[in-house]
């Protein structure tokens, strides 16, 4: 069954207003009187409603559903710029892994350099990708995108996290193996973790000694190393495993 994002509260008749939805509800999908879809609110609920009329765009909410597939921690995903669209495939495959957010900050060894325009329209271009992915992903939130322009502002939100994790490949040369692990088993549902990663070029010693004095732990991620674009799928995926599977 379709799934799609409403802003604002639910109420019994809804009015589907984003051009992009209506577009693809009405001539992709070609709903019609009747047919059946499951709408998702600000509150995060998912709820199932129907076609109430076609031509008003209008939809009439039935129940609300069981359903809620968020992982138990908030995890954010924040990256130094990386080269070409790499962004686009971890928006899109982060949100289905089941990320909160994804950022992306300037790195010290970030090739690419977006000014605020550019990064206006990437920033615009991701929240679809993600807005996509959740709903082919049957999540009850969309993850946020945000592209720092400047490096400080990134440096500032860390104050925000319970645990942030520097994924650092020299760490995994050096064979350390088990401090990811280890600290997944000390977390507890509710608390806010971020993950980051470096761009092709990786973290510069500066950039590590000024997230560590924030509270980051360096970590390796397994025995091999792994392209940026990769990397935050094994994390997500070590989180999912110690949160969900593991019934914590």
């Amino acid at each position: 069954m379709q799934q799609y994002f409403v802003n604002g509260n639910a109420e019994q008749l809804v009015t589907i207003e984003d051009k992009d939805t209506i577009k693809h509800m009405f001539n992709v999908m070609r709903l019609t009187e009747g047919d059946e879809v499951v709408l998702v609110f600000d509150d995060a609920i998912k709820r199932l409603a129907k076609v109430a009329d076609s031509s008003a765009h209008q939809f009439e909410v039935l129940k609300e559903l069981d359903s809620n597939v968020e992982m138990p921690v908030q995890v954010t995903i924040a990256s130094g710029f990386p080269k070409g669209d790499k962004l686009d495939l971890v928006t899109q495959k982060a949100t289905e892994l089941g990320a909160a957010a994804i950022w992306a900050f300037p790195a010290d060894w970030s090739v690419v350099k977006w000014d605020g325009k550019k990064l206006a329209k990437k920033e615009d271009k991701l929240a679809k990708i993600a807005l996509g992915a959740a709903e082919q992903s049957k999540r009850n939130r969309v993850p946020e995108v945000r592209l720092f322009e400047k490096k400080a502002g990134f440096v500032v939100s860390l104050s925000d996290f319970d645990k942030i994790f520097i994924a650092y490949e020299e760490s995994a040369k050096a064979g350390e193996l088990s401090a990811l692990a280890q600290h997944l088993q000390t977390v507890q549902a509710g608390q806010k973790l971020l993950f980051i990663f470096g761009p092709e070029g990786g973290i510069s010693p500066k950039e590590i000694e000024t997230f560590e004095k924030a509270g980051a732990i360096k970590v390796g991620l397994g025995p091999r190393i792994m392209r940026t674009e990769t990397a935050p799928f094994y994390a997500l995926s070590a989180v999912s495993f110690a949160t969900e599977m593991m019934g914590k």
